[in-house]
């Protein structure tokens, strides 16, 4: 019987792990998360995917939370050169899915100074796109995995 259950377990998993996912009219935002932060962080990053399902684009205007600094950013590596930007608004195109991830597009938080992202919590974060308006997410904090990743680790985001 324990065989059996766990392998109900495994199969059962893909769909727990997609079902993290939330849609307000033609937006789907799936597993938006962030990962744990070290006592003393000034800064943290939130991930995830954003999907138009519409017909027409939309635009990601700014994102919101409670904490002092919330910001979209984009790195890039550019000729073995890492820079991170401010992103003042995103195109989401009719059907097209824009992922969040390390190395690229990426919700930074700065300013941290008594917070912190803990496994198990969740972070609040307002959307806010041209046509669909506020969109309320939340990320879920993680582990880091053994190699360090997480919060973006290409860019220096202690620079901020």
């Amino acid at each position: 019987m324990k065989t059996l259950f766990a392998a109900a377990l495994i199969c059962a998993l893909p769909a727990l792990v997609s079902a993290n996912e939330i849609t307000s009219g033609n937006i789907t935002v799936g597993h938006p998360y962030a990962f744990e932060t070290p006592p003393m962080a000034h800064t943290a990053a939130g991930y995830m995917t954003v999907t138009n399902t519409g017909d027409s684009a939309d635009t990601l205007l700014s994102i919101e939370s409670e904490l002092p600094k919330t910001m979209l950013h984009e790195s890039k590596e550019t000729d073995g050169v890492a820079t991170m930007t401010h992103v003042e608004k995103l195109e989401i195109a009719p059907g097209e899915t824009v992922e969040f991830a390390p190395g690229g597009y990426h919700i930074m938080f700065m300013g941290l100074n008594d917070e912190t992202f803990e496994v198990g919590e969740t972070v609040p974060v307002t959307l806010i796109f041209e046509h669909l308006g506020r969109m309320e997410i939340e990320l879920d904090v993680q582990a880091r995995n053994g190699d360090g990743q997480g919060a973006d680790a290409k860019s220096d985001h202690a620079t901020h």
